[in-house]
């Protein structure tokens, strides 16, 4: 019984020594390569500071080269934290000295917009590595060996309220956990080739690392620049011949909406996953005409369930105006649904969804205040400890026992695949920037616009406004719609009634 995933890669590379590992454009490297590789760097690791269980960074964009670092990060007996190389100054401070990573590892390329950050955390450039070292393979394997199932694999960092992302921590037996009851249920060969778009900072990308790494998968990776141009993304995936893909809806939706695959056939894509957001199903329905005798499975589950903690492979007709359901929890999870007394919700009831199960995150990296708020003693199991995790998200179960999902009971959005805690955009314009005498984030779900609704007294224009937002957001989270008021309405606590201006507003 393996119990870490490099286990599982080293078995991989015996059996797959010479299949192409992963695509990057013109570029390509086998699984013997990839771990040579990976080696390298993971002793550079070692030879500096001996140490386990501990995070380290990478600042590269999705890449060989990055899917290299990944690896070496794990064979090494530590677990990895992608960087969006493309995240703004502020933001990549925050997350640093938050979590206070051993070392970062990047390329030249990319060390002087490290250098401009000002942060003492210990760079490795993977350029200036000596390739020919003779590396101790011994302690290599004494690393491995030191590393049980429930280490730590990755940090995924994600919205917080406080302006300060929160770094999640999830573990090697969750993530082979889930690929196992992938290749069980939902039919994933050991010879998948992944159209990987999803950027290396998703938890989508940690699972597509773990099919190349447990089964062998070959992964296409898919700039993420093309996201703006579909055809070019359908191109490459018919020239590489992807049989599956796992990706946000976004994207899905656009190439419906420009009637692309009936243009470009994907004869070879026989799985498609998506997950992050609501499918729109009238174009949903598109994709399954377009593409007989391919699987379609709903995933559903925040970044704090590894992966997703409920699916459901949509093999009934459903209408336009029908949603498509999160059907059924995965294997090994269980599935509260709780009413605001804490009870549980019957048929057609809605509720909080809740998750209980090894899927579970181990929690925020150095931040225990929001970890207890979140994983909490489970209420309906009085007598010994069991955590759930409560996801903010309101669903029920219909006559078919399908989970239906409705929204969001609090302020976390998902918005283009991306998990966004409105509270952090407003704390920072309010806050730190001071752009605003005072407002609300809220979320048009139709438009499906970020929309800054505020009281001022400056004279500040939306260009001006925008300007200082992106500085301290990426793109995703800068607002795109702005609604100044002379004064924001209250309820009778006194605060900004936010459902009634997202009503009239959105």
């Amino acid at each position: 019984m393996k119990i870490n995933i490099i286990e599982y890669f080293i078995d991989t590379v015996n059996v797959a020594n010479n299949k192409i590992a992963v695509i990057d454009g013109d570029r390509n490297v086998s699984f013997s390569e990839l771990n040579a590789k990976a080696k390298i760097i993971a002793y550079e690791i070692i030879r500096l500071n001996n140490c386990i269980n501990k995070p380290i960074a990478v600042f590269l964009p999705k890449s060989i080269e990055s899917v290299v670092a990944d690896i070496a990060i794990i064979y090494s007996g530590n677990c990895y934290m992608n960087l969006d190389v493309k995240y703004p100054q502020a933001r990549l401070k925050n997350i640093i000295e938050q979590v206070r990573p051993q070392f970062i590892i990047t390329s030249s390329a990319y060390s002087s917009a490290l250098e401009a950050l000002g942060s003492h955390v210990p760079v490795i450039n993977m350029d200036l590595i000596n390739v020919d070292i003779n590396f101790n393979e011994e302690k290599l394997r004494s690393n491995v060996k030191r590393i049980i199932d429930t280490d730590p694999l990755c940090i995924i960092n994600t919205s917080g309220s406080t302006g300060t992302p929160k770094g999640v921590v999830l573990n090697h037996r969750s993530f082979f956990d889930f690929t196992e009851w992938a290749v069980e249920t939902l039919g994933i060969t050991d010879h998948e080739i992944v159209g990987s778009l999803s950027p290396s900072i998703f938890d989508i990308y940690s699972f597509e690392l773990c099919m190349l790494m447990a089964k062998g998968s070959t992964l296409v990776l898919i700039p993420e620049q093309n996201s703006a141009f579909p055809a070019t993304i359908l191109d490459i995936m018919q020239k590489n011949e992807v049989s599956f893909i796992f990706w946000v809806p976004t994207i899905m939706v656009n190439i419906a909406n420009m009637d692309l695959l009936s243009k470009i056939a994907l004869p070879k894509l026989k799985t498609v996953w998506f997950a992050g957001e609501v499918f729109p199903t009238k174009q949903f329905n598109y994709w399954k005409k377009n593409l007989q005798g391919t699987k379609f499975v709903n995933l559903y589950g925040p970044i704090e369930i590894t992966l997703d903690c409920t699916y459901y492979i949509v093999e009934r007709d459903l209408k336009d105006e029908e949603p498509i359901p999160i059907g059924f929890p995965c294997r090994n999870t269980d599935i509260l649904v709780l009413k605001e007394n804490d009870q549980p919700a019957g048929i057609n009831e809605e509720g909080e969804l809740c998750v209980r199960g090894t899927s579970l995150a181990m929690g925020y990296y150095n931040n225990r205040e929001k970890t207890e708020a979140a994983f909490v003693q489970n209420p309906l199991n009085t007598s010994y400890p069991e955590i759930i995790y409560r996801t903010g998200d309101i669903v029920f179960m219909n006559e078919r026992s399908e989970l239906i999902f409705k929204g969001r009971k609090d302020s976390l959005i998902k918005h283009l695949g991306y998990r966004i805690e409105l509270g952090e955009i407003e704390h920072v314009i309010i806050n730190t920037l001071k752009l605003v005498d005072n407002g609300c984030v809220v979320y048009n779900t139709t438009k499906k616009e970020i929309t800054l609704i505020y009281e001022s007294t400056q004279e500040k224009s939306i260009a001006e406004m925008k300007r200082a937002i992106a500085q301290m957001f990426p793109k995703y989270m800068v607002p795109t719609a702005y609604h100044k008021m002379e004064k924001l309405p209250r309820n009778t606590n006194g605060k900004i009634d936010r459902l009634k201006l997202s009503s009239e507003i959105c």
